[in-house]
């Protein structure tokens, strides 16, 4: 009981937040509202016994892709960030019509999707239950994601730190100042 209604504090502050950094139009203040974002969803990974996925949200996501954020900020001149804020951001608009309707495409296949699954049902839930397949608190599962992440997932591995790294590239040149001639 105390579990399911931590799941739905974190969830609200999760789209709580995620929703205002959508619709704020204050930079700064966005950007402090994903840190709560992701630290709550590292709160909903620890919730799901997902431990090691909880310590890599905060470490590479908040801590690194977010300080890389807050430095381009930091960094940019006054003139882009006040560029930036002075764009009419109202919601309902003609510019806004394809980012609207592909938001609402995508919540249609995710209410129907939520509607129609039953999870009790499931055929892979039960077998996984009845040949005791299940991950519990008190199983450690780090020693055998680090294996698998070095020999089965080492591709992809590599391919998301050349991702990272593409990304501190791009932050840097976004945050160095333009040269006038």
């Amino acid at each position: 009981m105390l579990v399911t209604v931590m799941f739905y504090i974190m969830a609200a502050i999760v789209l709580g937040s995620a929703l205002y950094v959508a619709a704020s139009k204050n930079l700064v203040r966005s950007v402090f509202m994903f840190f709560v974002t992701l630290f709550a969803l590292a709160g909903l990974y620890v919730l799901c016994l997902a431990d090691f996925v909880a310590v890599t949200q905060v470490v590479v996501y908040v801590g690194g892709i977010l300080v890389l954020i807050l430095f381009a900020f930091m960094l940019s001149g006054r003139e882009a960030l006040e560029g930036l804020q002075q764009h009419n951001n109202r919601l309902l608009s003609v510019n806004n019509l394809p980012a609207l309707l592909l938001a609402s495409l995508f919540f249609i296949v995710l209410a129907n999707i939520f509607i129609k699954a039953h999870v009790e049902d499931a055929g892979w839930l039960k077998q996984a239950v009845a040949s005791h397949n299940v991950i519990t608190p008190q199983t450690i599962t780090i020693n055998n994601l680090g294996v698998n992440l070095m020999t089965n997932y080492l591709l992809p591995f590599e391919v998301i730190s050349i991702l990272l790294l593409m990304a501190l590239v791009g932050a840097a040149h976004l945050s160095r100042k333009e040269e006038t001639a």
